[in-house]
């Protein structure tokens, strides 16, 4: 009997013990981080980046759904609604919030001055996103998209691609400090090239593309070149179709425009973005701090080519231009 009552005893305490694990165990599992996502384009825009990043994240180890969570917030081109959706971004408590360019960074920054945010930028410094690239300061950093050769290997890629052209008009939003920088080198790259800049300038949230494309047909432009946003990204579809009609050669400063039929593109490489945006969360969420991590310059290019765009044009694409091209649709 008194062994019976020592057995139970040791059961007893067994369970106590057992019971008593539970919130210690609790304490120990690991919080699953969130990351808020916000974007001023719509999903199927900014497909080719979110894959990126999704891509990027996996290879560091985090899987959505698993071991991560990702808030998703799309203006879709309503930028008055990018402040209300960094807010609600803020209030969800994420741990970082990843903003695809200046126009949402803008307002992320402004709802929070403490959850860390990677930004993908055109212009960091000039937008007031950070004080320097080296040493960003307070609660942002991330990726520029803009390289000052951007403009010129652009132009130079036109002058090679038709022969004797002197003047090139130039489509983009007036209103983004953005454009208005990226606006100004290609001025200064085209005055080196010997080139005439013809300024197609269009503001939203509807902007006159008809009148922009007759101006450059009566102003006799040889070809067009745009400076991407969300608002000339966001009309992609209208663009290439002008250009086409008017059998006007284009190359394009968004990638996305290929994929609607456009002639050239040459930019930054996407795909390396999103994984360097990967890369930035992954520092953060093992405990960096953004003012530590400088802002990173882009150092992968590519050149596309849409051959069955020139051949609806009517034009040829030298073989040293094809040779060169990182993509070649067919």
């Amino acid at each position: 009997m008194s062994e019976l009552i020592q057995n139970l005893k040791w059961l007893a305490l067994g369970a106590v013990l057992w019971a008593l694990s539970f919130p210690a165990e609790a304490q120990q599992t690991k919080k699953v981080p969130r990351i808020g996502y916000l974007s001023a384009i719509s999903p199927s825009s900014d497909s080719t980046r979110i894959e990126a990043f999704r891509q990027g994240l996996r290879a560091l180890g985090y899987v959505e759904g698993k071991n991560v969570v990702i808030e998703y917030r799309y203006a879709e081109g309503k930028n008055d609604q990018l402040p209300d959706l960094a807010t609600e971004l803020v209030h969800l408590k994420v741990d970082v919030i990843v903003a695809t360019s200046t126009l949402a960074a803008r307002p992320a920054k402004a709802a929070t001055k403490t959850i860390p945010i990677v930004a993908l930028s055109g212009d960091p410094v000039g937008t007031g996103l950070v004080a320097s690239l080296a040493r960003p300061g307070a609660n942002v950093t991330g990726v520029t998209n803009l390289s000052p050769d951007l403009s010129g290997k652009r132009l130079e890629l036109l002058k090679e691609v038709v022969p004797g052209i002197t003047r090139i008009a130039v489509l983009w939003d007036t209103e983004g400090p953005v454009p208005i920088l990226a606006f100004k080198e290609t001025q200064e790259a085209a005055g080196v090239l010997g080139l005439q800049i013809q300024s197609l300038e269009v503001r939203g949230p509807k902007p006159d593309l008809e009148a922009a494309f007759k101006a450059a047909m009566k102003s006799r432009a040889g070809a067009l070149l745009t400076i991407g946003n969300p608002l000339i990204n966001r009309h992609r579809g209208q663009i290439v179709d002008r250009a086409g009609k008017n059998r006007l050669p284009a190359i394009y400063a968004d990638r996305n425009f290929i994929d609607a039929g456009g002639l050239m593109f040459y930019g930054v490489d996407q795909s390396a973005l999103g994984s360097r945006l990967a890369y930035y969360v992954d520092k953060i969420l093992k405990g960096a701090k953004p003012t530590d991590l400088p802002v990173e310059q882009p150092t992968k290019f590519e050149l596309i080519i849409n051959l069955k765009a020139a051949k609806q044009i009517g034009l040829t694409i030298p073989p040293n231009v094809l040779a060169r091209a990182d993509k070649v649709i067919r």
